[in-house]
């Protein structure tokens, strides 16, 4: 090996073994408490902080500094953020989003409390701890992942390790202190966050910025290793590092050679793009953003308080001007967020890449620099910049469609790391920019003026996109995304739909903002910016227009009157306590609502005008006689043998059929997951204008046909027709559009809807829509008129599974399948129920009905198949 490829292997050895730290950490905490911690990297800047503060600031010897900060310091902040933070989280059992905000509140709190404490400066002069030689860090981390791994594996804390990983409330029922092994976790992960803050700080530039943000990028070995090998952490982060340094011996030329030296060398970049975008997600399935309150309204007179304080710059002149120009066009940035994170409920932290990309395009464009187009003027611009930037949202947008939660938390932070690190850090991009106002609006006044006008203008398409049919659905995909989809909401596309206008208006405010200091700054568009921006909007109430008015102000409003760092402190400590401290808009009046009482057996059927059929004469106000009960043999079919579309034994007067209608049928379904068959050639037929149940003990695969029917599974073999079309490759919000509605086993609403607005979403997105009478006949049929207006978190679970019937009924399907309908009613809502499904079928409707009641289902049913082993035995 020649003497050059040594040095970079030594050199990579180095890197790699100061990323492998941040793996092990990274995974130990993730392992022991679940949560993946992205302040990592600024733990590991403060404790590198701290051992410069002791040893040069202080004198003290290296050896005792270095026990101290990484024994005592390091530890320490761990048990802290564990006692304070994450254990109240886990108490009250926060969903996995408001404990990624909670992370991220730590990292902003951290990055900002260092700012103000140590200054926002580069510091050069970080001691050495194991001097030059990259071999003693292998050592080291080879030393510490195996001790680590020989701890999970023969100790007893590593065995309570592993069980409370598998089933944490199992672990404490057996008599395992779950906390001990949070709290050993939280102080592990803090204190090879302080080994690796130790070891990088001589060799990059120690900053409340450069640190935290390096140790981000290295996230990639943890994800690439799905958070559990330790092995392949360390081998993966060996293995980059030492690549990235034998590639700086490449030297590419022509004009893509900036871009792939850039790539070469930011390899980390390029492992978290691929870790987050291609590998299987971590945490895939975890809740999107925190749903807002229900119910919650701001008030005329902060509206009036807050046009006031915007108004008020225009009489300010010098410094205090140039610095309020910034809070409007900050406010659009930050309005994208109530787009994608308030409304659409979508956890999105790369918006700076777009505010980012939008000054760049706008600059670009007004220079006369951008590829294929000529110099255009600064406002034409910024909109052409706007529409260039908005398809980018794809970026986020497409992984956003198979990822939630962390998952998706890692795909949009490793696109804005993504997009700093290749364009917005390279001279080729940027060098030499400018940026000008538009003609005739130099002047402070004139151009903050100007940016008030976009502000409004931004603002009023914002509310009326809320209070509209999409915002309708996206606040459906944020509440319950498998609800929404069984609504008829499209869901792919409607993310994508959020992504794109939200990098849009992220577009239009980094442009403005560009123009407003008149330079292109890459700073002000770093991904710890974007996490700074997405924590602020959190806290301050994600889905209302009032937080980014006073997000803006408040950030740019507290680092320009206080020391660098104090709106991030702020923020951050806001963020960090998300456990204890609700969004602050949470605090505000409650909007008035009528309130009704809603009676348990209140709904009145009307055949002549069920939601099959599509009639819209007045319903009468009586109810429909209750259908005779189902004849059965010892829970056997009660159809003729053989005759399964046959006529029921007994009295049972003949269906009233109206009109044919489609038939949904199952052809030998089969389903099997790991090898184990769930299904096994499963025929069924859901007739029109019939009551069709499925009945079995647990586990005998009702549930499982009834997802494949529903587009919420696909089959393993076997085909799912509806009248002679296969469907079975159409996804659940097709099927629904098809005419084939459904409920959830479990509760499946919109919580931060009303009533109306529940039923309305299935009016806007089922088989028909727009029709003017869907909603009031729904909400009529199922006795709901009363509470109309009433947030649907209030309301008991009685109520809420009408609310759910009733919006699969605003969309007139023909075909209802339902699943366990009866769950958590009362005997007369449940006689109330009946009634229903008998009206519904007399009107043409098939309806199946997956129930354990056996009455109700003898009360209904026309035709009952019981379910053994995944197979239809009668």
């Amino acid at each position: 090996m020649s003497s050059l490829s040594y040095e970079l292997v030594l050199a990579g050895l180095a890197v790699g073994s100061a990323a492998a730290l941040t793996g092990i950490g990274l995974i130990v905490t993730y392992r022991a408490t679940g949560v993946l911690n992205l302040a990592q990297g600024a733990i590991a800047m403060v404790c590198a902080y701290v051992l410069r503060n002791l040893v040069v600031e202080w004198g003290w010897p290296l050896p005792l500094a270095a026990c101290v900060t990484l024994l005592l310091v390091a530890p320490g902040i761990g048990l802290v953020l564990d006692r304070a933070v994450f254990r109240p989280a886990a108490v009250l059992e926060l969903d996995p989003a408001r404990t990624l905000v909670a992370s991220i509140g730590v990292f902003v709190l951290l990055v900002g409390g260092a700012a103000l404490v140590w200054g926002d400066g580069a510091r050069a002069d970080a001691p050495v701890l194991l001097g030059d030689d990259p071999w003693v860090q292998l050592a080291v981390v080879l030393l510490l992942a195996g001790a680590v791994g020989a701890a999970t594996r023969w100790t007893p804390l590593g065995r309570e390790l592993r069980a409370v990983v598998d089933n944490r409330e199992l672990a404490v029922l057996g008599g395992i202190d779950a906390d001990r092994v949070s709290a050993a976790g939280w102080a592990f992960g803090s204190f090879t966050a302080g080994v690796t803050g130790v070891l990088l700080a001589p060799y990059v530039r120690l900053d409340p910025y450069g640190l935290p943000l390096l140790v981000v990028e290295v996230i990639a070995v943890a994800v690439a290793a799905r958070m559990r090998s330790l092995p392949v952490a360390v081998g993966t982060a060996l293995v980059i590092g030492v690549a990235q340094a034998q590639l700086t011996r490449l030297h590419p030329e022509g004009w893509a050679g900036p871009l792939v030296q850039a790539v070469v060398t930011n390899l980390f970049v390029v492992a978290l793009l691929v870790a987050a975008l291609v590998l299987p997600g971590v945490g895939a399935r975890g809740p999107v953003a925190g749903t807002p309150a229900s119910g919650t309204r701001v008030p005329a007179g902060l509206w009036v308080a807050a046009g006031v304080l915007y108004l008020l710059p225009l009489g300010f002149a010098g410094d205090d001007l140039r610095t309020a120009v910034q809070v409007p066009a900050l406010a659009v940035v930050l309005l994208s967020l109530v787009v994608v994170t308030g409304r659409g409920g979508q956890i999105s932290l790369g918006q700076a890449a777009y505010a980012g990309l939008g000054a760049l395009f706008t600059a670009l464009l007004a220079a006369g620099r951008f590829p294929g187009l000529p110099r255009l003027p600064e406002l034409t611009a910024l909109l052409v910049a706007v529409v260039l930037v908005a398809p980018l949202g794809l970026l986020t947008g497409w992984p956003a469609i198979r990822r939630h939660g962390l998952a998706l938390a890692l795909a949009t932070l490793a696109v804005g790391v993504a997009v700093s690190r290749f364009v917005f850090a390279q001279p080729y991009a940027t060098a030499g920019l400018s940026l000008s106002r538009p003609a005739g609006l130099n002047s402070d006044h004139a151009y903050y003026a100007l940016e008030l006008a976009v502000l409004a203008v931004a603002l009023l398409l914002v509310a009326a996109l809320r209070r509209g049919r999409t915002g309708r659905a996206l606040a459906a995909l944020r509440d319950h995304e498998a609800g929404a989809e069984a609504s008829g909401v499209a869901v792919p596309a409607l993310k994508v739909l959020a992504f794109v206008a939200g990098a849009a208006l992220a577009a239009l405010g980094g442009g403005l903002l560009g123009m407003g200091v008149q330079a292109f700054d890459p700073e002000a568009f770093d991904p710890v910016r974007g996490l700074l921006w997405f924590a602020a909007i959190l806290v301050l109430g994600a889905d209302s227009l009032l937080s980014p008015l006073a997000a803006a102000a408040l950030l740019v409003g507290l680092d320009a009157g206080a020391r660098g760092g104090a709106a991030a402190a702020v923020i951050g400590l806001l963020a960090a306590f998300t456990a204890r401290v609700p969004p602050l808009t949470t605090l505000l009046p409650a909007a008035p609502r009528r309130s009704h009482a809603i009676g348990s057996a209140s709904m009145a059927p009307a055949p002549a005008t069920g939601p099959g059929r599509g009639t819209t004469a007045p319903e009468p106000t009586g109810p429909a006689p209750r259908p005779r009960r189902a004849e059965t043999n010892g829970g056997r079919d009660s159809e003729a043998p053989g005759r399964p579309g046959g006529r029921a034994r007994g009295h049972r007067p003949p269906v009233a059929r109206p009109a044919p209608a489609p038939r949904l049928e199952a052809h030998g379904l089969v389903l099997r997951y790991a090898g184990s068959s769930v299904l096994d050639g499963v025929d069924l037929v859901v007739e029109p204008g019939r009551v069709t149940a499925l009945v079995g003990p647990n586990g005998a695969g009702k549930s499982s046909l009834f997802h494949c029917l529903a587009g919420t599974a696909r089959p393993t073999s076997g085909r799912v027709t509806l009248d002679g079309t296969d469907i079975t490759a159409r996804p659940a919000h097709v099927r629904t559009r098809l005419g084939v509605g459904r409920t959830f086993q479990e509760l499946a609403v919109f919580p931060s809807l009303t009533v109306e607005e529940n039923v309305r979403v299935g009016g806007e997105q089922g088989r028909v829509r727009d029709d003017p009478y869907a909603v009031e006949r729904a909400l009529r049929l199922l006795g709901l008129t009363g509470v109309r207006h009433l947030p649907a978190a209030g309301l008991s679970t009685g109520a809420l599974r009408r609310v759910e019937v009733a919006r699969a009924l605003a969309g007139r399907p023909h075909t209802l399948l339902l699943d366990e309908p009866s769950a958590g009613l009362d005997a007369a809502e449940t006689g109330a129920l009946a009634r229903v499904l008998g009206a519904l079928a007399a009107d043409g409707t098939a309806v199946l009905v997956v129930e354990h009641d056996l009455d109700l289902v003898a009360d209904v049913a026309h035709t009952v198949h019981v379910m053994e082993a995944g197979r239809i035995v009668s």
